[in-house]
């Protein structure tokens, strides 16, 4: 064997339980007890866990937005995923009007081929059907592996937005190829009036960055989509779930057995709206934003009720200069917070505090979110897959700064935050890539992940 590690607790999500992993060539190819360590690279794991590697599925790495481009390159984003124990990414091509959409992603691939520390895989945000077009083009897509589409509901002047017909469109096609609509769910013309109303009473702050868009905004449009996917008969994952009321019109829709997938974000799990009242509101904004404290118990709720499917990051950073920019004018702020480093310790540390269990975690952050996406080889200690490990010292605190963060980003909402608990070592494809506080991958290691087709 090339790698044994031996003596710690396998957790899934379904089981913990004492035993060995023998991996080769990156594979996991037995686990037990009694391994042969003639050659091999013996990892002693007494008294942590072993835990599979952690998938982001919601980043947004050199993203172009706001009038400049997220602050964490493909390289910084997969170096800072892999010291958090995220093994896989997920990143967000932008599809535009005359471009297709393998031509999209294989634009963000060329840039993150030579550049990623950790696998990583795409949705392809859709928002032009280029004289429809686009949608036969969505076979060849998932043949070549991307097996997800994303839709804005929003952002209609960065040409992002797709109406209801065309949304709709994408859904349908999405279902007959194997393939799932992912939706931002936020109402525009709510926001606009808001924020029109907003800056004709001198109203500037990051505070009325929220109050543009409150909970009401975002349940609006978390409604319509699920009774569109509901009445259509079609697969639905709504990303970074915030509040109470568009979460529980989604879980009604789940428990009638409709096939809808709730993700949520740190941030919403940690933070309430009162941010955007601190000195340092600007750094939070991010859409949607977080939201009272009534929709955080409701998301905790659902979290350890298991109705929440994944958690994942929206990962997209920008430096402290470009958040000052809208100081006087919250609309100038560009959209957006770092998390890829710091959500499989949230997660684990929140299960270390009895919050949730490890299973949980570990079913929220990694195995759901592979079965979702048809990540077959991820998510899971199983004979035969790759071996995405992470090695998690219960024990170690760890006080997240951005001193001590792996990204390209000058500061983290994050900054301050005690974690008990902490990883220790990353592995991907059974290569040591973290190890306790340092980045011992390589650029370029990671691979693109070609993901199965929806059956």
């Amino acid at each position: 064997m090339d790698l044994i590690i031996k003596n710690g607790t396998i957790v899934t999500q379904a089981e913990s339980y004492m035993a060995d992993i023998g991996v080769i060539d990156g594979k996991i190819v037995a686990i037990g007890t009694g391994f042969s360590e003639e050659g091999a690279k013996v990892v002693d794991a007494y008294g942590k866990l072993v835990l599979p590697g952690a998938i982001d599925a919601h980043t947004h790495l050199a993203m172009p937005f706001g009038g400049t481009v997220s602050a964490d390159s493909y390289l910084a984003g997969t170096r800072a995923a892999a010291c958090g124990g995220v093994t896989t990414v997920f990143d967000y091509p932008m599809q535009r009007k005359g471009y297709g959409i393998i031509e999209t992603v294989k634009g963000r691939k060329e840039i993150c081929d030579p550049e990623a520390c950790v696998d990583y895989a795409f949705h392809c945000c859709i928002t032009d059907l280029n004289g429809g077009a686009i949608l036969d083009e969505f076979k060849d897509a998932v043949d070549y592996g991307v097996t997800s589409f994303k839709c804005f509901l929003v952002y209609k002047k960065e040409g992002m937005m797709v109406d209801d017909a065309t949304l709709v469109k994408i859904m349908l096609k999405a279902k007959e190829v194997g393939a799932i609509t992912n939706i931002h769910a936020e109402n525009p013309d709510l926001i606009d009036l808001n924020i029109e109303k907003f800056l004709k009473e001198g109203k500037t702050s990051p505070w009325y960055h929220y109050l543009s868009r409150p909970e009401y905004v975002e349940a609006e449009a978390d409604k319509r989509a699920v009774h569109l996917a509901k009445s259509m008969e079609v697969p639905l994952y709504l990303v970074h779930m915030a509040d109470k009321e568009g979460l529980e019109a989604a879980i009604a829709a789940k428990i009638d057995g409709h096939d809808i997938y709730i993700e949520t974000c740190p941030q919403y799990l940690e933070f309430t709206c009162d941010v955007y009242k601190r000195e340092d509101g600007r750094n939070f904004v991010c859409s949607p934003p977080m939201k009272n404290q009534e929709s955080q118990d409701a998301l905790w709720k659902a979290i350890k009720t298991g109705v929440i499917d994944t958690v994942a990051t929206d990962h997209c950073p920008f430096q402290s200069y470009e958040k000052d920019w809208g100081k006087d004018d919250f609309t100038k702020i560009p959209n957006g917070c770092a998390g890829v480093e710091n959500l499989y310790p949230y997660m684990l540390s929140a299960a270390n505090e009895g919050k949730i269990t490890f299973n949980r975690a570990v079913e929220l952050c990694s195995s759901n979110p592979a079965k979702i996406f048809g990540c077959s080889q991820k998510g899971s200690i199983v004979v035969g897959k790759d071996a995405d490990i992470v090695i998690y010292d219960p024990n170690k605190d760890f006080t997240i700064s951005v001193e001590n963060m792996h990204s390209d980003y000058d500061h983290t909402i994050w900054e301050g935050k005690k974690l008990h608990g902490y990883p220790v070592q990353t592995y991907v494809r059974g290569n040591l890539v973290y190890d306790n506080g340092d980045f011992v991958g390589k650029a370029g290691f990671g691979q693109f992940v070609k993901r199965e087709k929806r059956k």
